[in-house]
């Protein structure tokens, strides 16, 4: 590991310690030849997730991306940060689990929105309308309808359970 103060290569490790909920290890390091300490993270390398838009383009799949959208349909909803970026791994996990290594930014979409619904009715029909590019009052009413059977659903569900 190389030094980011004097750049020399050898360095030794004073605690390795588990991190993101144990899907990487973070590791405190000391130079042997400036004494600085740095922290480094080590990640299992994975597959890359490619995005087909609407458009037939492609673009990497990105952690950022998807947080910085689920952060705005959030805003004054009280969710905090901590639990989208928790939502956003479960997702990321989710994909990586799949044999195909391509996902329609369509079936992205509905993958949050089922993650969402359980957190927030106001963050799902916030995301909902971007993601679907609502047009009219008519998109909202559909969505909300479709909520409202969703939850129906899952309190029958457990009531039975």
């Amino acid at each position: 590991m190389q030094c980011p103060s004097c750049q020399h290569t050898d360095s030794r490790v004073l605690e390795s310690r588990a991190a993101d909920s144990g899907r990487s290890v973070r590791r405190r390091r000391e130079c042997l030849n400036c004494e600085f300490r740095f922290t480094t993270y080590e990640r299992v390398e994975t597959m890359t997730i490619t995005v087909v838009k609407r458009s037939g383009t492609r673009e990497t799949f990105s952690r950022s991306k998807l947080l910085t959208g689920l952060v705005r349909a959030c805003e004054k909803t009280g969710l905090e940060t901590n639990r989208l970026e928790l939502l956003v791994e479960d997702i990321e996990l989710q994909l990586q689990q799949r044999n195909q290594k391509e996902i329609t930014s369509q079936q992205l979409g509905d993958l949050v929105l089922e993650e969402l619904g359980d957190l927030s009715e106001v963050a799902y029909v916030r995301f909902a309308s971007v993601y679907g590019k609502f047009s009219g009052i008519s998109d909202f009413i559909t969505t909300l309808d479709a909520l409202r059977q969703r939850n129906q659903v899952k309190r029958q569900l457990a009531k039975i359970s």
